[in-house]
């Protein structure tokens, strides 16, 4: 039986996959397991029921799943505090702002609007690890938590979510961004209201785009996967900067005054830079995936910034960060987690410091941006083969080896097994894009030479 967790949450075609029947079970489940410890039990000893945050993106299906998710919670004695349309990241900070047991966050992030998701966060604020989501599937089969009479939940708005957090993201800025004109793409997600209101508090001219969600038209055509119109856009409006945003705001891409798109490898490579400068990156240290371009640690070094990678994956990135201390990490993809102000990716308050950066320097973002060279790389998607063999055929490691000996120093090379399909992802980084290319291409044929089912 395959996990009911996957990379971020339990994700699926809503009302198909993610029902309310499931939502509500998980919900209960998740009751048993997160309730369990020594601030909830104190919350207890004081005559009070645990406590949950519960948010959603605009898509319509978060509605009904919302209402499910709440049932489930207040059935099993939990007070639900419902803070509507928000931000994944602002959900996680406002589990720690008032000290709940735990949160919920109804999303499906970058998926388009039939897709759903429940993500939870533990005590704190903070992603729950593998062994905890275990345990909530688990409890799904087991007896629930059935107060009757005054022991039931509660379900209240949570009237002030949004003021606190468009107060803590504008008290993490180190300066103003007066003279900024932002063009912001908000995915007509749940960024919609609150970016467009922080970046003007913050000082910050703004054009926007993608900010009227309807329910259904969520990262359709617009956010951090769909850059073209936030590109034309800055190109039209003659601004300084385009920040794009993706549903549930846990992301942030850029795009230059010339209409140059701006990565998360490139954004983590100002901010890096700029919290170094300041004496700010603890131990010195940026975290990022194995998919970091090749580009990016070569610039860190350049200015002693040593680059620990990990798993691809915003989690794996996190548990790196917490097990060493670190400041700062992120993707590729535009998850970035600034430790001192955040537990989880948060694309309003990179955008945020990214902007803060250019408006201090008085350098366009072109520039900050020209730290770091990217070196062209090239992914491909293998299909229908066997990627569980992938580590143990020797024709696939001696191919590699070769072509990695033939790069050198000026490129890599990354095969990588997809954790939910027969996939293998071959990925290639190299001085030019003809040599990446070509030595993907002919790494891809070996893989499917040897490995297909």
């Amino acid at each position: 039986m395959s996990r009911l967790f996957g990379t971020d949450g339990v994700r699926g075609l809503a009302n198909r996959e993610l029902t309310a029947a499931l939502a509500l079970g998980l919900a209960q489940a998740s009751a048993v397991v997160l309730t369990k410890g020594h601030h909830a039990d104190a919350r207890r000893a004081e005559g009070r029921r645990p406590v949950a945050v519960v948010a959603r993106d605009p898509r319509i299906s978060g509605e009904f799943l919302t209402a499910a998710v709440a049932a489930g919670l207040a059935s099993s004695g939990v007070d639900v505090l419902d803070a509507g349309v928000i931000p994944t990241p602002a959900a996680a900070f406002l589990v720690g702002d008032i000290n709940a047991d735990f949160g919920v966050m109804i999303s499906a992030s970058h998926n388009p609007a039939p897709d759903n998701g429940i993500k939870f966060f533990a005590y704190g604020g903070t992603k729950l690890p593998d062994e905890v989501e275990d345990r909530i599937e688990a409890a799904m089969s087991e007896p629930q938590l059935m107060p009757i009479g005054g022991d039931v939940g509660s379900i209240r708005r949570f009237a002030d979510a949004e003021d606190r957090y468009v107060v803590h993201l504008l008290g993490s800025l180190p300066n103003r961004l007066d003279g900024i004109h932002v063009v912001l793409d908000c995915a007509h997600g749940a960024a919609s209201a609150v970016s467009p209101e922080v970046f003007v508090d913050a000082g910050a001219k703004v054009t926007l785009i993608g900010a009227d969600p309807d329910g259904v038209n969520i990262n359709d055509g617009v956010g951090s996967t769909h850059l073209d119109n936030l590109a034309k856009a800055v190109l039209e409006h003659g601004a300084d900067v385009g920040i794009a945003h993706d549903g549930d705001a846990d992301r942030c891409l850029a795009v230059d005054a010339n209409g140059t798109v701006v990565d998360g490898d490139q954004i983590m490579a100002i901010l890096a830079l700029a919290a170094h400068e300041k004496g700010e990156l603890a131990d010195g240290v940026l975290v990022a995936t194995v998919m970091s371009n090749l580009g990016l640690i070569r610039a860190m070094g350049d200015h002693g910034i040593e680059v620990k990678q990990t798993r691809v994956g915003d989690r794996y990135v996190l548990e790196e960060m917490n097990a060493g201390g670190y400041s700062l990490g992120g993707e590729q993809s535009g998850h970035i987690v600034f430790q001192k102000y955040a537990t989880t990716g948060d694309g309003i308050l990179t955008g945020l410091h990214l902007v803060a950066r250019m408006a201090a320097t008085g350098k366009t973002l072109a520039e900050l941006a020209s730290a770091m060279t990217v070196f062209p790389q090239i992914l491909i998607n293998v299909k229908g083969v066997d990627r569980a063999g992938l580590d143990a055929d020797q024709g696939v490691a001696d191919a590699v080896a070769a072509f990695t000996a033939e790069l050198g120093d000026t490129g890599r090379v990354l095969l990588r097994p997809s954790g939910t399909e027969p996939v293998v992802r071959v990925m290639v980084e190299a001085a030019d894009q003809e040599t990446a290319d070509r030595v993907a291409h002919a790494l891809a044929d070996v893989v499917r030479e040897r490995l297909t089912l």
